[in-house]
């Protein structure tokens, strides 16, 4: 690794400005890398060989890439990185929250930002404060700027991780027999926990025990799930264009979905009307179909089913909705972060419908 002594950092800030500032270097037959390389070879000529690589690096970074983001983007044991406006910059990695050493002004989040979301046809400014996107690694980033973020461009990056947990990794093995069983036995599953308790990557492991005969159509906000299915269809929604218009809502999806001849529906979480789709597609043919909410417990969980069912436009009583919430869901499994940063299941609770009302009952804990 390069030391962090004042001339190498004055070198490569000198480079990444020329470079940045004559646009024709940049769009010439010479590729970037040479450039760089020549570059660094000029202003530093007697730095050695494993030096004037890593100056390469960082350069190539921050003149195309996303600077001293790329290599927390390329640490498999960073799960988040987050940008709280000017000043440090905070990740987490194996599970802990920590404050690492890079620190960034307003222009080069921004700069950063624009070179995440312009390739994907999105935009971020005074009009349109919040943006939602996938880069092409598969990572979410959700940035909020000014007047909504009061202190600077705020940045959460959201990765996933190549390696795929098992179900054994999430519970003691008796859970992991009955929850591999309610899949192969087509039970309606709704798994429930708090932000980044590690919903998805539960559901991941759930649904690699659906038997590969099977034609499955997954249905997300932004595509995370990888359930590496061969009779599979990856639905996601698409948000309004930089003219408000063009959006495809997860409640469209579940609607197309029902055409296209599916044994099971996988949706990565509910959140508002699509709900009630939902809970109709698993009560009219679409058992052992898979879905997540955030949710505090499993009477929680219901509670906020109902919540958002209601949310639509719909003239269901609650009764209605009840009998349709007590007769589509099976089971409710609990996911939690511990301190350490394991994910675990905290609970398995079925589900009744007795007397009108909806409750969940404890199978394991």
């Amino acid at each position: 690794m390069i030391s962090s002594e004042p001339e190498h950092e004055v070198i490569e800030r000198q480079i990444t400005k020329r470079l940045m500032s004559d646009p024709e270097a940049l769009s010439g037959g010479v590729s970037l890398e040479v450039l760089v390389h020549r570059a660094v070879r000029e202003e530093a000529p007697l730095l050695g060989r494993q030096a004037s690589s890593e100056l390469t690096r960082r350069i190539l970074a921050n003149v195309s890439g996303l600077g001293p983001l790329e290599e927390m983007l390329e640490d498999t044991n960073v799960s988040d990185i987050l940008i709280n406006g000017p000043g440090p910059v905070w990740i987490e990695r194996r599970g802990c929250l920590e404050q690492t050493e890079v620190e960034l002004d307003e222009a080069s989040i921004m700069q950063f930002v624009e070179r995440m979301i312009g390739p994907l046809g999105r935009r971020v400014d005074r009009c349109s404060p919040i943006v939602d996107a996938r880069l092409p690694d598969g990572s979410r980033v959700n940035v909020v700027v000014s007047p909504l973020a009061v202190d600077g461009p705020a940045v959460s990056i959201r990765r996933f991780g190549s390696r795929q947990l098992s179900l054994s990794e999430f519970c003691s093995g008796s859970v992991c027999d009955l929850l591999v069983s309610a899949v192969r036995e087509r039970r309606n599953i709704v798994v429930f926990g708090g932000t980044g308790a590690g919903k998805t990557t539960l559901l991941n492991a759930l649904a690699r025990a659906i038997p590969p005969t099977e034609r499955v159509i997954t249905i997300e906000d932004t595509a995370e799930l990888k359930l590496g299915l061969p009779n599979m269809v990856r639905l996601e929604v698409r948000h309004e264009n930089s003219e408000g218009v063009g959006s495809v809502t997860t409640r469209e999806l579940l609607r197309t979905a029902l055409r296209m001849r599916p044994d099971r529906i996988v949706v990565g979480e509910v959140r508002g009307s699509e709900t009630l789709d939902m809970l109709m597609a698993m009560n009219t043919g679409h058992s052992g179909s898979l879905s997540t909410c955030h949710a505090n417990g499993p009477d929680d969980a219901l509670r906020r089913l109902e919540t958002m069912t209601l949310l639509g436009d719909t003239d269901l009583p609650l009764s209605a909705i009840r009998s349709q919430l007590g007769s589509a869901v099976d089971l409710l499994v609990g996911v939690q972060r511990c301190p350490d940063g394991k994910r675990l299941v905290t609970s398995v609770s079925v589900v009744d419908e007795t007397g009108g009302d909806v409750s969940a009952s404890p199978l394991e804990k």
